[in-house]
């Protein structure tokens, strides 16, 4: 018989208590390659979820206000960053992370895999895949205590770009994509690459994963694939299944964006203001 420690061990997890925002220790690929040093943000509310991955050691990009300021070495340096956007499903015997946004090109495989804890651990290993993360919970900026959790998907008024906005407690995610689509199966560095024009490789990584805290001025971003998003307020703002967000344009003045809400969960006032 099975020792009852390891059958403890290996339970998943329930889907409701898995709400919260957790970081990523280390992730061993099927080569036994290691990285622990990519900085990972997985914000997961209900059912949405958003997840930003970046390189430890990006560039300053400090001097950049807009898209239109990315070279085409800006461009294959983002290009390296993940992250990803969607609905987070359990089908009883394993956890799916929907991507309804991708930041690199489609992947070959769904990103489907079993979770269970070893004592503060969360471990992560993938079905198609075979690879094991390591994942921590994050109790700061009152995720712990605030009861918010609510999250809205968006599509674009004037085309067919989708978005999705969440937040748990006082941290928020919002992702968006962009409105060129990858060649699948490749990485984005070399789409970038074979990009025919600086602008084509622009529009390569103009998709958004931005990450921040809400306080006295808002929906504050304090990390994101979009660099010169880093310090913008995203001021969402609703009247009936309308929502608005702030942007910037190609040159990098505050611009407006105008959505369509397509779905939600939890309460609206969490995460916009009413107009």
């Amino acid at each position: 018989m099975e020792p009852i420690s390891r059958a403890i061990r290996f339970a998943s997890p329930k889907l409701e208590t898995l709400t919260g925002l957790w970081r990523r220790s280390l992730i061993i690929w099927p080569d036994g390659s290691r990285d622990v040093t990519t900085q990972v943000r997985w914000l997961q509310g209900t059912r949405a979820y958003i997840d930003l991955r970046q390189p430890e050691l990006l560039p300053n990009f400090s001097n950049k206000r807009g898209l239109a300021d990315m070279s085409m070495d800006d461009c294959l340096v983002l290009g390296r960053q993940e992250g990803f956007a969607g609905h987070f499903t359990f089908d009883g015997s394993h956890f799916e992370w929907e991507r309804h946004i991708d930041f690199q090109s489609k992947p070959l495989y769904s990103d489907v895999g079993s979770l269970w804890w070893e004592g503060n651990i969360l471990i992560e290993r993938g079905r198609d895949v075979n690879y094991i993360e390591h994942w921590h919970r994050d109790d700061s900026n009152a995720l712990a205590t605030t009861a918010v959790v609510a999250a809205v998907a968006l599509r674009q008024m004037d085309g067919n770009i989708k978005a999705s906005l969440l937040r748990v407690g006082a941290t928020f995610m919002y992702a968006r994509e962009r409105s060129v689509v990858p060649p699948a199966h490749k990485t984005l560095p070399e789409c970038i690459a074979e990009a025919s024009t600086l602008d084509d490789a622009r529009a390569l990584i103009d998709c958004e994963i931005s990450f921040g805290i809400a306080s006295d001025v808002g929906l504050q971003i304090t990390a994101s694939s979009l660099p010169y998003r880093i310090g913008d307020v995203l001021d969402p703002r609703y009247c009936g299944s309308r929502l608005t967000t702030a942007d910037r344009s190609l040159a990098g003045a505050i611009v407006t964006r105008q959505w369509e809400i397509t779905g939600s969960e939890g309460d609206l006032n969490a995460i916009a203001v009413k107009s």
